[in-house]
Parts: structure tokens; sequence; C-alpha cells
């Protein structure tokens, strides 16, 4: 048997080992494991399950992860996400579906200042949800915003998926994180207009609110829900705006971000001890997950190299003369049915090997590359039968909402996803402009 027909069937084998429930991490290092042992000895293979986990633990690129989950875990549990929507809330009170819209701008606000889809989501599950419904908001459009929103935590600097992908594919952390800038913001724009849209074509979705303070001036009201929100532009603008200048790189730039979140919390007098303890533990804890997959990861990335399965996709996407835009639609394909079964982490991991010597093949900015691979799998986040966003939101909100409704509210922020992606597509600038300027 040949390599590459080795290499292949070991890929088929993962997503085997994944279906019947092996944590992916293992699945990946027990094919691994085989794949390199029918290739060359079992000397070998021990050799390489002996190494890899110093050299992930000792990958300096890697270190802005935890760096990036603490300021995340310090930023939620002291309190600013509430701000966020507060301000949010007011500000949209007047648009059509305007607590819809309002979650979907306090998301992209958390995302920035989490680096999380999964812990957005999570997070605006409790605090907007309900509020919705108490308004008499269709539950799937206020279920759906929820879970679609949260995904901007996967293109938003700082982005945990586009430092993964930029240690990974050996690409400027850098220049990633600030290409995922314009088109979470594209992701978010259209969201909004498709809410508002849709709120004013059927007003019985989203019942317009009235909001006034105690002397009947809203504007006053929405000038002083602003200055709560200080922290997450703090946070915002001092890591893009180091990251852009030069001043840090990202991992000092997750350094940063945690000690500002630390310090905007202790002048802001809501650094308690147990915020702290739970804020590490969930970094620690996140962190080792991670690890652990891009263990695995790694593993079966040197035994896919060993048998030349890459070199060999490579070569045919040339001898099959596929375009950019034909590769795209093929990798589409691949992304939905991938992020069907697998969470983030495994889509990403499981699909570079593969994804990143194709489009090499046909010229491909890896820049540009690293944002629609992103936006593949913050889609994937969305789609049936496991979109883990949705399953974050369906615990948040248990029986109130049936898990049916919540995709069918999905349904709507999906066929968003398609013109972003497009746009994207075809106008690859919206990408590539912000780190073309550095």
């Amino acid at each position: 048997m040949s390599g590459p027909m080795i290499g292949g069937l070991g890929l088929f084998l993962v997503l085997v080992l994944i279906a019947v429930r092996i944590p992916i991490g293992v699945a990946l290092g027990i094919v691994a494991v085989v794949g390199l042992s029918l290739l060359r000895n079992m000397n070998v293979a021990m050799n390489v399950m002996q190494q890899t986990p110093f050299e992930v633990a000792a990958n300096w690129g890697l270190s802005a992860i935890p760096m990036f989950i603490l300021m995340g875990a310090i930023a939620h549990h002291s309190g600013i996400s509430i701000a966020l929507f507060r301000a949010a809330r007011l500000w949209a009170s007047g648009l059509p579906g305007g607590l819809a819209v309002a979650t979907n701008l306090a998301s992209a606000g958390f995302a920035a200042a989490s680096g999380s889809s999964v812990a957005t989501a999570a997070t605006m599950s409790k605090l907007a949800i309900p509020e919705m419904l108490k308004n008499g908001y269709d539950k799937g459009l206020a279920a759906g915003v929820v879970a679609s929103s949260g995904t901007l935590g996967a293109l938003i600097p700082p982005s945990i998926m586009f430092v993964i992908y930029g240690v990974f594919a050996e690409v400027s952390i850098t220049k990633l994180l600030m290409a995922g800038i314009l088109p979470g913001l594209l992701t978010a724009t259209v969201y909004m207009v498709m809410i508002v849209g849709r709120s004013w074509l059927q007003p019985s979705i989203a019942p317009r609110i009235r909001v006034e303070d105690a002397d009947g001036t809203l504007w006053a009201q929405r000038w002083r829900a602003l200055w709560p929100v200080w922290p997450v532009l703090v946070l915002i603008f001092g890591i893009i705006g180091g990251l852009y200048g030069g001043l840090f790189t990202p991992t000092e730039a997750g350094a940063a971000g945690a000690l500002l979140a630390c310090a905007i919390a202790v002048s802001q007098r809501r650094m308690t001890f147990g915020v702290l303890r739970k804020s590490v533990v969930e970094a620690v804890v996140t962190t080792a997950s991670l690890l652990f997959v891009a263990y695995g990861a790694v593993m079966f990335a040197k035994f896919l190299a060993l048998s030349g399965m890459p070199v060999y996709m490579g070569n045919l996407i040339r001898m099959l003369e596929l375009g950019p835009y034909q590769l795209v639609l093929a990798a589409s394909v691949i992304y939905l049915i991938l992020g069907m079964f697998l969470d983030p982490l495994g889509v990403l991991l499981l699909s570079l090997p593969v994804m990143q010597p194709m489009f090499a093949a046909v010229g491909a900015d890896p820049i540009w590359l690293g944002v629609i691979v992103v936006k593949f799998i913050e889609i994937g986040l969305l789609t049936p039968p496991v979109g883990f966003n949705v399953y974050v939101v369906k615990s948040a909100v248990g029986d109130e909402i049936s898990l049916g409704t919540i995709f069918r509210g999905v349904g709507w922020f999906l066929g968003c996803e398609v013109v972003v992606m497009f746009l994207l597509v075809v106008y690859p600038q919206i990408s590539l402009y912000l780190p073309s300027l550095m």
C-alpha cells in the first residue's frame, strides 16, 4: 500500500473513531502512532509520541492562548458583558428588532474582549435571551441571534483560532489577527441588516420596545450607558493598537490583555479573590484541553507528511487545474461536513495539513486562506447535527426553547454567511487590506 493511500486511510479512520465518541486528541494520536509504525516502524512512532508533547508545550506562539483565555475569563466574571448589553440595548432601541440588534452588537464587542465563540454565546444566552422573550420576541430569532453572533469570537481579535492557525500554518499571527477585523465587522453588519429587514417586514417576531429614563430623556440615558463600556474599548484598542503599531507580538499581546483586564477589574473594584480564582481555573482547564488536542494533531500532521498525502493532494490539484474559486467551493463542502460532526479545533487541526498544500498549489494567499478557513469553522458552529454554539444556547435556555427552534432561527443567519463568504472570496482585499498596511 502506497504512502498516500495509508494517509487517506488514516484520515478516514480518524473520522470513524470520532464518530464512535473517541475524544479527538486521542483519535488523532492513535491513528498517528499506528500509521507511523506502518510507514516506518514502532520505534519511530514511539519517538514521535515522546517528543511531540515537548514540541507543543514549548511552542512560543501557543503561549498566547492561555493569556487570551485568561483575559476573556476576567472580562466575563468582572461584569463587562452586562454593561455592553445595556448600552447596546439603549442605542438600538429605536430600530426594528432592536433587542436582537443590540445582542448582535454586544456579542461583537464581547468577542473582541474574550476571543472565544463559545464564551460569547454562553454569556449572551444568559443576558439577552430572557430579555427578548420577556418583550415578546420570536424564540427562533432570540436564540438564533445569540448562537450566530457568538461565532464572531472566531474572527474578531483576539481570536484563539487565528493563533492556532498561524502556529500550525507558519503564518504571521499578527497579520492574521488584523485580517479578521474587517470580515468580523462585515459579518456583524450583514447580520444587523437581516435582523432589521426581517423585523420590519414581520413586526410580530420582534415587537418594538420603548426605553426612557426617569426624566423621559432617552438620549441622556444612552450617553450615561456608554461610560461603563470604557473597559471594552480600552481592551480592544489596547490589543489591536499594540499589534498594529508593532509595540508587542501576539504572545505579548495576550499577556498585556490579561494584565489590562486585571487592572480594569481592580479599578472598578470588581476583582475579588473569587473572580481571580474562577478566571485562572477556567484558563488552565481550557488551555489543557486545547493543548491535548494540539498534541494529537501534531502527531497526525507528522504522519500525513511522512505518508506524502499533502504533496499528493497538491499535485492532484495542479493536474486537475482547479482555480481558487472551484477549490473554495470544494473546500466549503468538506468543511460543512466536518463542521457537522467535529468541534472547531478538531476541524482546523484535522483539515489544515491537507488544505494548505492544496491552496498553495493554486497560489492562494495564506493570510486570506486563514480567514476563509476560520470563517468555515465559524459556520460549522451553527450547522446541524452538532452545531456547538447551538448546543451552548440550548444548555443555557433549558426546556424553554427546543433544539429544532434554535436551528430554525440559525437558518436565517446561515443565509447571511453565504453572502459574507461570497464577498470574502470575490474580494480578497476585505481580508488583506489591513495586513497590507503593516
